[in-house]
């Protein structure tokens, strides 16, 4: 049977664990956060690249490169 030391010990390291996982959680949601605004304040130059250009998206030759 594990001591009381060790049941201690191993309350501590489950807390600072989540401790951990939890600091990780609100880096990557601050991650995802900035890169969804990031592609969406692209939105207006690409609309506008689409109205620049509108015979491209019917056209399939502009796919490859080397004609």
């Amino acid at each position: 049977m594990a001591s009381t030391r060790d049941i201690r010990r191993r309350i501590k390291s489950v807390k600072n664990t989540r401790q951990i996982t939890k600091a990780m959680e609100l880096v990557a949601a601050s991650k995802m956060k900035k890169a969804q605004q990031a592609a969406l304040a692209g939105n207006p130059y690409a609309q506008l690249l689409a109205r620049m250009h509108p015979a491209r998206d019917q056209d399939p030759r502009h796919l490859a490169p080397y004609h």
